[in-house]
């Protein structure tokens, strides 16, 4: 199958859905499917080219079988409306275009978020004549009015619209929870449309690792304390203000430590109050490529996912949950009741703390830290519960429902 992919995000970016999009469509390539990503040149979170890479109007190279096309894109920081909006739409427009002169497809996806990509699916798709699938990744524009950078006014309404719109223009939409599915229904989507892939991990990538003494050494890390990991975005939707508050709740114990690795649109302002209030249990390192992720794992007593109190993120499941599990790291799952605390609930994998409580983030770390009898056993839980989540079986289930709307070739 000719399989053509919009993707504003692709490697070497670390966010999930450049993660996704490459690990599965790895596999779809070793299968002898052709694949084709259009995407940006990378500069996720920061708007800074990644170093090597120019914002050339277009560039070809391959990765691991796939071809990559990369185009000219307003490049802003992962912060503020109106220049992510901008960028959004430049993507839209050169990713649109250069999709048009690839070899036509049997059919074209297109990843959320943000979903001016699934416009540009869903153009290329109606010019092409080849059907159109959304892969949807986040409840957009909800999740921005969740965060506080949308209010739910006449702009919001007329993207809800543009969304719903592009639902039910397309041959099937991929959604990524259950809860997705479900919400889509409900705004009226023929269900028969839906189909659920969730998210996962590419078991040959992330397992068991001892600890990196030599990147403990050179990120001057005291040995032997019990540390307390978060490995992604620090963004408007994270809340990691709230794991700085459980730091201070937590600074009589120097045998305790956060660690918070990455980047985004709040990483200086948590900087800023972690440094206000002289706190040494708590430690910033910034965002690191994809390749050093199973070192920094390594590090980590525990795994850290961690979400706004807010009820647009029940329906979310977090990636990193994944990668964590395989990597046989207990997960501290902190977010509102919903389809993430269920996966920890149904593997015990992990303690699951509410969402915006600082005290209940310091009592469970100090609970998982005490009781290494209990943290060993969520351990063990999560590293069996990662080959149900593997991104080979996700590649399977995804290339599936694409055979089942792909056109001639």
């Amino acid at each position: 199958m000719n399989i053509l992919f919009l993707s504003d995000n692709f490697p070497p970016e670390t966010n999930a859905a450049a993660t996704r999009v490459y690990e599965r469509a790895v596999y779809w390539a070793r299968w002898g499917h052709k694949v084709t990503v259009v995407t940006s040149f990378p500069n996720f979170p920061q708007g800074k080219l990644h170093k090597g890479y120019s914002n050339a109007w277009r560039e070809i190279s391959h990765m691991d079988g796939i071809k990559v096309v990369r185009v000219k894109t307003f490049i802003a920081a992962n912060r503020g409306m109106v220049f992510r909006t901008l960028d959004f739409v430049s993507f839209l427009a050169t990713g649109g275009i250069a999709a048009l002169f690839e070899p036509r497809p049997q059919v074209v996806v297109a990843t959320s978020p943000q979903f001016f990509s699934a416009v540009a699916g869903w153009l290329v798709g109606k010019l092409r004549g080849v059907p159109f699938v959304f892969e949807l990744g986040d409840i957009w524009p909800d999740s921005i009015a969740a965060v506080g950078v949308m209010k739910r006014s006449l702009m919001f309404r007329a993207l809800e619209a543009l969304e719903l719109f592009l639902y039910r223009q397309s041959a099937k939409v991929v959604a990524l929870t259950r809860a997705f599915k479900d919400n889509l229904q409900g705004r009226g989507i023929d269900a028969e449309k839906i189909a659920v892939v969730i998210n996962g991990v590419d078991l040959d990538r992330y397992a068991p690792t001892p600890r990196d003494a030599e990147l403990e050494r050179e990120w001057e890390l005291s040995p032997g304390v019990f540390t307390v990991g978060y490995v992604g975005t620090h963004g408007m939707a994270h809340d990691l203000l709230n794991v700085v508050r459980a730091a201070e709740l937590l600074k009589h114990r120097q045998d305790i430590r956060f660690l918070l690795v990455g980047d985004g649109a709040e990483r200086p302002m948590i900087m800023a109050e972690a440094e206000r209030l002289g706190l040494t249990n708590i430690v910033f390192k910034g965002p690191q490529p994809k390749a050093m992720m199973p070192r920094i794992w390594s590090l980590l007593d525990v795994a850290l996912v961690h979400l706004k109190d807010q009820d647009t993120f029940r329906e979310v499941i977090p990636s990193k949950i994944f990668e964590a599990m395989a990597m046989g790291l207990p997960l501290m799952l902190v977010a509102p009741e919903g389809e993430a605390s269920a996966i920890i609930d149904k593997t015990e994998a992990g303690l699951n703390v509410p969402a915006g409580r600082p005290q209940a983030l310091a009592d469970a770390a100090l609970r998982m830290a005490d009781d290494r009898v209990l943290t060993a056993r969520l351990a063990a839980n999560s590293l069996a519960s990662a080959p149900l989540y593997s991104r080979q079986t996700q590649a399977e289930a995804m290339i599936a429902v694409l055979e089942t709307v792909a056109g001639p070739v």
